[in-house]
């Protein structure tokens, strides 16, 4: 089946030096959120609108789900697929946020169920730092792929671009990033030891 725009998703995943390598998760916010924590978390990302490109519509996300500007050189990961079909691209940009002025935009739901009152929640209620170990027990399964994808090329010392993967039989390719400043040589990996 065809991906359509509306079932592909883009975000950004940053990632910072401290005694180890540590990425930026938020939490998703409302109330089918508010008790779970591990496999609960996720990259800030949203849906890429018909007529933006990947790279533009994970750093609107990212500026969207918490407030914060993500800039410098930006390394495309492998896309992942959730069980409803989406595909959802992420792309890796070193960034030391502080997380003091973090805030999220909001959407509005009908809560109680049935009750015909409507509440209003932040689409991210939280956002932190964790270790890979952490990350990989706090982020939804799925997603888990693109933790490992930057792990292993932060262990490397290389994060260089790849080709496209193949695209499935049947399916069309997923947009490409038009405009965007996608690195595609070595990303220069500060040590702050």
């Amino acid at each position: 089946m065809p991906c359509r725009r509306s079932q592909i998703s883009s975000g950004v995943l940053a990632f910072r030096r401290r005694a180890d390598w540590e990425v930026l998760l938020v939490h998703p916010g409302g109330p089918y959120w508010r008790k779970r924590d591990d496999g609960a978390w996720s990259i800030p990302k949203g849906v890429v609108e018909s007529d933006t490109d990947l790279l533009a519509a994970a750093r609107r996300e990212f500026a969207e789900e918490t407030g914060l500007v993500a800039q410098g050189d930006f390394v495309a990961l492998r896309p992942v697929r959730q069980k409803s079909g989406k595909l959802v691209h992420a792309f890796a940009v070193e960034g030391d946020f502080g997380l003091s002025n973090f805030v999220s935009n909001r959407f509005e739901m009908e809560w109680p169920p049935k009750s015909g009152k409507t509440a209003s929640f932040p689409e991210a209620d939280r956002a932190a730092y964790f270790d890979f170990d952490a990350a990989l027990t706090k982020i939804i399964p799925y997603q888990r792929p693109i933790l490992i994808e930057l792990r292993e090329r932060l262990a490397s010392g290389t994060t260089e671009q790849r080709e496209p993967e193949p695209v499935p039989r049947g399916q069309r390719a997923a947009p490409a990033v038009h405009g965007a400043r996608v690195r595609t040589a070595r990303l220069g990996l500060r040590d702050s030891g």
